[in-house]
């Protein structure tokens, strides 16, 4: 089987879509599938969320964008034996200033992982907006993954993201498809969760997860003990919920 790209996207925050991508990616290389997270938003959560100090890094996602570096030459290793990392710090924001101008700006991503045939899923976390960065994603991947939040707006700017994905089929990724949509921060007490989840299902019909992620303390501090939700509290909802997404995520691609 050849490498699964997977872009975890939204062009909004606050959804879990880092919490989404590391977890997700954490569980597929439990599951003995070697996993590389790119962290490809210029906040650095995903690089943060599995223990790396930022201060130390020497090489980033920015010398990949700009074309100084491999990818390869970045990619660190990571609380798991299969999960590795290729880290972002605050200044990919001005690497994709500078890429605004730069030749083939679309696909420095696509290019980056093309040589790396030794993984079985590539995770990108992207950042909370439809930039430049989130269309690179977009184009170097074979899936979309949507993290949508519970909640009232949840569906709003949807329109324009799947615009993009329309646009780039027709163009540079014709193969571009939406493996599932993850609702997000479900409240099992209030009837707006369940309202909100009952319209995305209308929505996108026969692409929603069957596990919604709750809404879960432990979830909501593992990142700041630099671990997945599964090596902090693997008994816990918020990781029993991403264990069986991932497990989706690999009946969907199988």
């Amino acid at each position: 089987m050849s490498t699964v790209v997977i872009s975890v996207t939204n062009q909004k925050g606050g959804v879990g879509k880092t919490t989404s991508s590391v977890n997700i990616a954490y569980y597929l290389a439990k599951a003995g599938k070697k996993t590389l997270l790119i962290d490809f938003d210029p906040q650095g959560n995903a690089t943060s969320g599995l223990g790396i100090d930022k201060q130390t890094l020497r090489k980033t996602m920015t010398d990949v964008i700009k074309g100084d570096t491999p990818l390869k030459n970045i990619i660190l290793p990571s609380v798991h034996k299969n999960l590795f990392l290729a880290p972002a710090t605050p200044h990919l924001a001005n690497a994709e200033v500078e890429l605004s101008q730069a030749q083939g700006r679309f696909t420095r991503l696509k290019q980056a992982v093309e040589g790396l045939e030794s993984y079985d899923y590539i995770l990108i976390d992207s950042p909370p907006s439809l930039s430049l960065l989130t269309v690179n994603g977009l184009i170097a991947s074979n899936y979309v993954l949507l993290p949508v939040q519970a909640e009232f707006y949840a569906l709003e700017g949807l329109g324009q993201l799947l615009e993009t994905m329309k646009i780039i089929r027709k163009g540079m990724n014709p193969t571009l498809e939406l493996i599932g949509v993850l609702p997000t921060m479900m409240d099992g007490r209030t009837t707006l969760s369940g309202q909100v989840h009952e319209e995305i299902k209308k929505y996108f019909p026969g692409k929603v997860f069957d596990n919604p992620i709750p809404r879960n303390i432990r979830l909501a501090e593992a990142p700041s003990h630099g671990l997945p939700v599964g090596m902090y509290d693997r008994f816990s909802k918020g990781a029993r919920a991403y264990k069986a997404v991932t497990k989706e995520v690999l009946d969907r691609v199988g």
